[in-house]
C-alpha cells in the first residue's frame, strides 16, 4: 500500500479540520492555564504547532488538494452551510503558515520573548487559527471573520513587551485596519443585499446569472473588496503603516506577519479570480481587477526601492522588501496568465520564508552589536556567521542567483513578454533590484567593516545556538527550493491551472459529491457549472437550489 493510498477519503475531510480547530483549542487552553508558567505553556504550544505541521504535510502529500477536497461544517451543504475548501493554493498557504510558526516558535524559545509579557503563546495560537481559516474558508462572510480573528491577535503580539515606539505603530496599524473592516463589512452587505447569498462558489454562480442593472452595484462592491485586500496585503498608496509596524515588533512576531501580507495577496486571488473569472462573470464584469494589481503592483515596487534605500536600520529595510515582494507578486496576478501565476507562486513561497529569516538576522545583529542602525559599533560575535547569513539573504531578496528570489523573477518576467505593458515591467523590476542590491551592499558594509574594534561587545546574546538554527532555516528550505526547482514548478504549474480553472471550483464546492451522486445522496446534484458566458444555465436546470 503506498503512502498516498493510506489516506480515505473521509478521514482525509476530517485531517482538514485540524490546523483550524487545533490552534483554537490550544489558544483556549493556554489561557486557562496562563498561570502554570511560561514552560508548560511552550509544551503546549510547541505540541500544537507540531501537529498542525504534519497534519498539513500530510494533506499535501495525500494529492487531497488535487481535486478540491471540500468538508461541509455540520454535515450542511454549500452554499447553506459553512464549508472549508482545500485545494492546492490553500494547502501551499497553510504549510508556509506551519513552516513559520515552527521558526519563530524556536525563537521566541531561544530568545525568551514569550516572558516579556502574558498571554504571548495564547495570542500566537489565536493568530494562527485566524491565518489557517482564512486560507480554508469558502464563504465570504467567514473570510471577514478570520480576518478579525486574526488582526485581533496581531494586536497583542504586536504590541507584546510595551514600549513607546511599539505602541505608536500599533495604533497606526490598528486604525488603518479597522477601515479596511469597515469596508469589508459595506462590501460584503451590498453583495449580499445584491445576490442573496455569500458562499463564494454560489457568489460565482449568481454573477454569471445577474441582470446588467445590479452590475453598478456587484463593481462597487469588489472595488471595495479590493481596497480592503489591498490594505492587508500593503500595497500602494495603502502601505504606509506596515514599515513602522513590522520594524518595531519583536523578531519572532515580525517573522510570522511575513505571510500577513500574503493573505491579502490571496484573497485577491482567490476573491476576484473566482467571481470575475473570464469563464464565468459576464464581459462586463471580467478582467476587473488584473489591471489594477498590474499598476499598484509596479507603483508599490518602486515606493519599497525607495524605502529600502533610505531605511535608517536594518529592521525598516527589510520591511521594506517585505513590501517589493509585496509589489513583485502583484505584478505576476496582474499579468494573469498560467506562466505569470507560475512565477509568482514560486517567488511567493520564496519571499515569505526570506523576509521571515531576514527578520530573525536582523534581531540577531542588533542584540550582537547592540544597535543595527548604520553607526559604527564593536564588532559583533560570531560576525562571520553572521554575514555569510547576510549576504545569503541579500542575494535571495534582491533577485541574484543562484538563490530562488532570481528564478522567481525571471519567471514573471518571461511571462511577461507577452503582455502589453511588458517594457514598464522589465524597467521596474530589473531597475528595482540593481537599487536593491547597492542598497543591501552598503547595509552590509555598514554592520560587519565599520567597526570600533577598542570598544567590547555584547557576546551573551549572541552565541544563542539555538537563535541561530532559526535563523538559518529558512536559507536551508531556500537552497532545497533551488535543488528541486524542476518539480517544484511542475507542481506549481499544475496549481495555478487548477486556480484559473474556476468552473470546476464551483462545481467541487456546489457539489462535491457528483462522482458519487448514486450513492451518497446527502448532497444535492446540480448539473455542471459552464460559466454565465457560453453556456448560460436555462431556469428549468437551476446550477443551486432556490433560496
Amino acid at each position: 500500500m503506498s503512502f498516498i493510498s493510506f489516506f480515505s477519503h473521509d478521514s482525509t475531510r476530517q485531517l482538514l479540520a485540524l490546523p483550524v480547530f487545533l490552534p483554537i483549542l490550544g489558544a483556549i487552553v493556554l489561557i486557562a492555564l496562563h498561570r502554570s508558567g511560561v514552560q508548560i505553556q511552550r509544551v503546549i504550544s510547541g505540541t500544537g504547532i507540531s501537529v498542525m505541521l504534519v497534519a498539513v504535510v500530510s494533506l499535501l502529500v495525500s494529492g487531497s488538494g488535487d481535486n478540491a477536497l471540500v468538508y461541509p461544517m455540520g454535515d450542511w451543504p454549500a452554499p447553506f452551510g459553512i464549508v472549508w475548501v482545500y485545494d492546492r493554493l490553500a494547502g501551499l498557504m497553510l504549510l508556509l503558515t506551519a513552516i513559520l510558526a515552527v521558526i519563530s516558535f524556536i525563537y521566541v524559545v531561544a530568545t525568551n520573548e514569550d516572558k516579556k509579557a502574558a498571554h504571548f503563546h495564547a495570542l500566537f495560537q489565536a493568530q494562527l487559527f485566524g491565518l489557517n481559516g482564512a486560507f480554508l474558508t469558502g464563504d465570504v462572510f467567514n473570510l471577514f471573520v478570520f480576518f478579525e480573528v486574526l488582526l485581533l491577535a496581531s494586536y497583542g503580539l504586536m504590541l507584546h513587551g510595551g514600549g513607546a515606539a511599539r505602541s505608536r505603530a500599533g495604533l497606526h496599524y490598528m486604525v488603518i485596519n479597522l477601515i479596511g473592516s469597515t469596508l469589508f463589512l459595506f462590501a460584503v452587505g451590498a453583495l449580499y443585499g445584491v445576490l442573496g447569498t455569500l458562499n463564494l462558489a454560489d457568489l460565482a454562480v449568481k454573477i454569471s446569472q445577474a441582470p446588467a442593472s445590479t452590475y453598478g452595484i456587484i463593481t462597487a462592491a469588489s472595488l471595495m473588496l479590493f481596497v480592503v485586500f489591498a490594505i492587508k496585503a500593503a500595497a500602494f498608496p495603502l502601505y504606509l503603516w506596515l514599515p513602522g509596524t513590522y520594524s518595531e515588533t519583536s523578531a519572532p512576531v515580525a517573522a510570522l506577519f511575513a505571510i500577513m501580507t500574503k493573505v491579502g495577496l490571496y484573497a485577491m486571488l482567490r476573491i476576484h479570480g473566482t467571481l470575475f473569472n473570464e469563464d464565468t462573470a459576464p464581459i462586463d464584469l471580467s478582467n476587473l481587477i488584473h489591471p489594477w494589481e498590474l499598476w499598484l503592483g509596479l507603483l508599490t515596487v518602486m515606493m519599497a526601492t525607495f524605502g529600502v534605500l533610505a531605511a535608517l536600520n536594518l529592521r525598516r529595510q527589510v520591511a521594506y522588501l517585505v513590501l517589493a515582494s509585496v509589489g513583485t507578486i502583484m505584478i505576476a496576478l496582474g499579468i494573469n496568465t498560467t506562466a505569470g501565476l507560475t512565477g509568482g507562486l514560486y517567488y511567493w513561497i520564496h519571499t515569505t520564508l526570506m523576509t521571515a529569516g531576514f527578520f530573525l538576522l536582523a534581531d540577531m545583529i542588533r542584540r550582537g552589536r547592540g544597535d543595527d542602525r548604520w553607526t559604527v559599533h564593536p564588532p559583533m560575535p560570531q560576525a562571520v556567521l553572521a554575514g555569510g547569513l547576510f549576504l545569503a539573504y541579500a542575494i535571495g531578496l534582491a533577485g541574484l542567483p543562484p538563490l530562488t528570489g532570481f528564478f522567481g523573477k525571471t519567471m514573471i518576467l518571461l511571462a511577461a513578454l507577452d503582455r502589453p505593458l511588458w517594457a514598464p515591467i522589465f524597467a521596474t523590476v530589473l531597475i528595482s533590484s540593481v537599487l536593491m542590491v547597492i542598497a543591501l551592499a552598503r547595509s552590509g558594509n555598514t554592520l560587519f567593516y565599520r567597526v570600533d574594534h577598542e570598544r567590547p561587545s555584547p557576546v551573551a546574546v549572541a552565541k544563542n545556538g539555538l537563535g541561530w538554527v532559526a535563523v538559518s532555516l529558512p536559507i536551508g528550505l531556500v537552497s532545497l527550493m533551488v535543488i528541486t526547482s524542476n518539480p517544484l514548478t511542475h507542481w506549481l504549474q499544475h496549481t495555478s491551472v487548477q486556480i484559473q480553472n474556476t468552473p470546476v471550483y464551483i462545481q467541487r464546492v456546489l457539489n462535491p459529491n457528483a462522482d458519487a451522486a448514486g450513492t451518497n445522496p446527502s448532497f444535492p446534484v446540480h448539473p455542471p457549472f459552464n460559466g454565465g458566458r457560453a453556456h448560460p444555465p436555462t431556469p428549468a436546470h437551476p446550477v443551486v437550489p432556490e433560496s
